[in-house]
């Protein structure tokens, strides 16, 4: 979910995009590819048309921006990998039977829903239709989604962002682990200024897309940024030992933090 991992193998962009089989060109405009292809307008449509669905807590695994998972259909604990919040980000689902990462490998382009296809206007102003997207890794079933919980760790794994973090794999399909950290930053530039300014600014400011965000954005920022200041050198308060945070899911389907010396 998100983005492939990275590895010794191409990245997503080196690896060649095939629609029905034909190379996409992918120096072109969006809009030449949708014109070249009217199937995936119609896919996207058939998408569009969904109503987002509210997914519990229960077998997610919620995935935030500049983080990838990857897992099975065999996987016990998770069902359901989700990401929303999506304005000038992209969400990006990937299929495979083998290992992605490590051998070359076309993709093949099935459902394309951004740009154009993605696209509403209001008094001139530009939103998207689908924000978050969700995938049933039991059945590859994808479908418009809002997450009302978006842990553990939000606010650790938001300042990750925010200090600008790497693509980063969060979970181990193998030991069906969720990992996150440790990660390491120094004081946050100006942290009490943007503290101190009010939403407009805020969403002005720190925001691509400020008149498309979702209402929850500055709250999510200003919890954000308390952390950063709550936690200016994470290798002392929160990481001293160097280790992840390892969470598992409990018999609820609810993620609970294992002691990693015990991993």
């Amino acid at each position: 979910m998100a983005e492939p991992p990275p590895g010794p193998g191409p990245t997503l962009a080196e690896m060649p995009l095939l629609v029905n089989g034909t190379r996409v060109d992918l120096a072109r405009p969006t809009g030449d590819m949708i014109r070249a292809h009217p199937h995936l307008e119609e896919k996207a449509k058939l998408l569009r048309s969904q109503p987002a669905q509210i997914v519990e807590p229960k077998g997610l695994l919620y995935v935030q921006q500049r983080e990838f998972a990857v897992t099975t259909p065999k996987d016990g604990s998770v069902s359901i990998l989700g990401s929303d919040d999506a304005t000038t980000c992209h969400i990006v689902v990937l299929r495979h039977t083998g290992a992605f990462d490590l051998q070359p490998e076309d993709v093949h382009l099935v459902t394309f829903c951004v740009t154009e296809l993605n696209d509403r206007e209001e008094q001139d102003i530009h939103f998207p239709i689908i924000y978050g997207i969700a995938v049933n890794v039991k059945t590859a079933e994808i479908f418009p989604a809002t997450f009302p919980e978006k842990g553990p760790d939000e606010d650790l794994r938001s300042a990750h962002v925010l200090t600008g973090a790497p693509l980063t794999n969060i979970y181990d399909a193998k030991t069906e682990q969720l990992q996150i950290g440790p990660y390491f930053w120094g004081p946050f530039p100006h942290v009490d200024f943007w503290l101190e300014q009010d939403d407009a600014q805020i969403l002005q400011n720190l925001s691509t897309s400020p008149l498309a965000e979702p209402p929850h954005f500055v709250s999510h920022i200003r919890s954000t940024l308390t952390f950063l200041k709550e936690h200016p050198f994470p290798s002392r308060s929160l990481f001293p030992d160097r280790k992840p945070r390892i969470y598992k899911k409990n018999e609820e389907g609810l993620w609970e933090q294992a002691c990693s010396d015990k991993i």
